[in-house]
């Protein structure tokens, strides 16, 4: 595992967009696992406007994000299908068919997760997984529980993470109760896995995961299995270390 540790939440999106850079530079039609949430946001300003610079070339690259809200389609201003358009997938040049959410409309939670594992397995590996992290040590929407999901399946939210997500919506009786997510087995199949943290109310999850036991009461503390993954954190998350 490396560790980037950088001063603040700019110098974070910077050096994360320039490790995905790379990614898109070495193999142009590279699989991209994608992340949603507040941290990423900085990273997708930078990926374009080094599309507009003309440095990246998204063309032939394919994009699997991680989860979505069950019960919101895409132009619900708070799914994650939404989220990634307005933040990343207009601004550049991928073909959006080659852009892959799971399907928050599909009410068979069993047919829509088992469809978007058929998809995983068919896309190929995805080379890098961009992954934020919950104040209570989630990675995707796998909360904490009592055992690793190994594929994507249907999640009920905690109550943290409603409470993390409220200042999205309205109200918080707005925010939907569960998801749709990429299992931590889908994560770890991925080549290489960068994790970006920020803000201290991420410091406890951030060492529980580094320097915890192995457990899935804190699911992104299972990075420390990955051979290829990549902390970026700022000095704020990185405070309990």
């Amino acid at each position: 595992m490396k560790i980037i540790k950088v001063k603040n939440y700019e110098e974070l999106s910077r050096t994360a967009a320039t490790i995905i850079a790379g990614t898109i530079l070495s193999k142009p039609d590279c699989i991209l696992g994608l992340a949603t949430g507040s941290s990423p946001v900085g990273t997708y300003d930078q990926l374009a406007a080094m599309y507009e610079d003309g440095i990246l070339d998204f063309s032939h690259v394919k994009s699997v994000n991680l989860d979505e809200y069950v019960g919101l389609d895409g132009s619900n201003d708070q799914s994650y299908r939404y989220f990634m358009n307005k933040n990343l997938f207009s601004r550049v040049n991928i073909d959006i068919k080659n852009t892959y959410v799971p399907d928050g409309t599909n009410p068979d939670a069993d047919a829509c997760c088992s469809a978007y594992n058929t998809l995983l397995e068919n896309i190929g590996t995805v080379d890098l997984q961009l992954l934020g992290i919950g104040p209570n040590g989630h990675i995707g929407f796998n909360e904490p529980a009592d055992h690793f999901e190994a594929g994507t399946h249907c999640v009920d939210l905690t109550d943290a993470t409603i409470q993390a997500n409220k200042r999205f919506f309205a109200s918080e009786e707005d925010v939907p109760r569960k998801a749709y997510t990429m299992g931590i087995g889908n994560i770890m199949r991925a080549k290489s896995i960068l994790l970006v943290a920020n803000g201290k109310n991420k410091a406890k999850a951030l060492a529980a995961a580094l320097k915890g036991p192995v457990t899935p009461q804190c699911p992104a503390s299972i990075l420390q299995f990955h051979p290829n993954a990549i902390i970026v954190a700022d000095e704020d998350a990185m405070s309990e270390l």
